[in-house]
């Protein structure tokens, strides 16, 4: 009898939250590598909800919810974001029976989402075995297999063998095909707003604040004749917003995304491009700029992180002020503005003091670009984590809920409340061309 599985993607629970390209990219791989299975699959996204806007960006449909007893003192909405619960149950319905569940997880502080997912689930299907993997089950995976109440966590990166989670069960997958079935063949969606690419998993770099490489050991690219043809077929079912997740887009460039940019030039394909990941700057000279703006980007993300050389240089030394500064001279070369260039600039970095926050947004302003203030957030395995953990600023058992980059920054900064506020609207004045700066 074949195999009948429920792939899920769990409500978003959070303070604020905002589709800027967000796509389960991990649990629609997984969908693929089961096309090569003699298997059936539904599929639910929670977060598919979105009332959407220009370029592919949108809007979640959202539900006021009680705040978690940590959460309690922040003085902010608490909110499911997605589809109703009455819209879920009414999807659960129709998938069940199934053999087993695949749950995805993405930010660790949204595990509420996987839980109540779980408790709807174990309502009306006990002994269903759920399966839950994706980044939170990774970084966080004890937690996860304590509290989640999933039957098993896959931990790490999809690949095409996912016998080893299904023989837990007893479940034998016999393949059927050699090639998977792309994901966006395979009906999940009713229409796709704009294309998630993805064109290399990890990242050569290993920055001290971040998790990549715990999630993708080895930075591997795909060929640029695989990724075209992802990007062609997209194209010809009429999307043309494309939001690249690469950690690392730009890493040699000369024979990877300049081969890729320049065939979509001489194909003249209508299409607009994203990186709302931030982009290696050292990576963006004249040619590169011109050819991503002959190409079609709209949407660009440069990281810069801090202003202060020493911390560049500790925390992985992937860029530099002077890197910035060339690549911003670049882009602006060849046409992109203000408005098409964003930097982000961190603050609540261990050991980061406020002014070098104040110093960075000045900087900033010098370039004439818009700034993304991004809010420092532990990531267990990591650097920061360990300095955090043996400096005893959290414990080793954080509660994930206060990693929330809403919460973190405020709790554990030591940075002054009313200082802080006062210079997030000095950017949001800033970037919206308000006041005198």
């Amino acid at each position: 009898m074949k195999l009948r599985l429920l792939l899920i993607n769990p409500w978003i629970y959070d303070f604020a939250a905002a589709n800027l390209w967000a796509s389960p990219l991990g649990l629609l791989h997984v969908a693929e590598c089961l096309s090569l299975y003699d298997v059936e699959f539904a599929f639910i996204d929670c977060t598919d909800s979105v009332k959407w806007k220009r370029y592919g960006k949108g809007k979640y449909q959202r539900e006021i919810v009680e705040k978690p007893d940590s959460l309690k003192a922040v003085p902010r909405k608490f909110c499911r974001y997605g589809i109703s619960i009455d819209e879920f149950n009414d999807a659960l319905k129709k998938a069940l029976p199934v053999d087993a569940v695949l749950i995805t997880s993405i930010m660790s502080w949204w595990y509420p989402g996987i839980r109540k997912v779980i408790e709807l689930i174990r309502s009306v299907s006990k002994n269903t075995p759920i399966i839950l993997g994706g980044i939170y089950a990774t970084l966080w995976h004890s937690h996860a297999a304590e509290t989640s109440g999933a039957d098993f966590i896959f931990r790490g990166q999809v690949s095409n063998d996912l016998s080893f989670a299904f023989n837990t069960f007893g479940f034998k997958l016999k393949r059927k095909r050699e090639k998977a079935v792309p994901f966006y063949r395979l009906g999940l969606y009713d229409a796709y707003p704009f294309a998630p690419l993805l064109t290399s998993t990890g990242c050569p770099f290993n920055c001290d604040y971040c998790g990549s490489g715990q999630l993708n050991s080895n930075y591997v690219r795909r060929t640029a004749e695989g990724v075209l043809h992802d990007i062609t077929e997209f194209h010809c079912i009429g999307v043309r917003d494309f939001a690249f997740y690469d950690d690392a887009l730009l890493v040699c460039a000369e024979t990877h995304i300049k081969l890729i940019l320049k065939e979509i030039i001489n194909r003249r394909m209508d299409m607009r491009f994203h990186c709302p990941n931030g982009l290696h700057a050292r990576h963006i000279d004249d040619e590169l700029a011109r050819l991503m703006k002959e190409s079609g980007f709209r949407t660009l993300r440069l990281s810069l992180e801090t202003i202060n050389a020493e911390r560049q240089k500790e925390t992985g030394g992937k860029v530099c002020s002077e890197d910035l500064i060339s690549a911003v001279s670049s882009l602006k070369r060849h046409g992109f503005t203000k408005e098409d260039i964003g930097v982000y600039l961190m603050y609540g970095l261990p050991g980061q003091e406020f002014y070098e926050v104040r110093e960075g947004v000045e900087f900033l302003k010098a370039l004439d670009v818009k700034i993304n203030l991004t809010e420092f957030s532990p990531v267990p395995g990591t650097k920061c984590w360990a300095d955090l953990v043996s400096g005893g600023t959290i414990r080793e058992d954080l509660d994930p809920l206060l990693t929330n980059n809403t919460v973190f920054t405020s709790l554990f900064s030591g940075y002054d409340p009313e200082e802080l506020d006062k210079i997030k609207l000095h950017v949001k004045e800033y970037n919206l061309g308000q006041g005198k700066f």
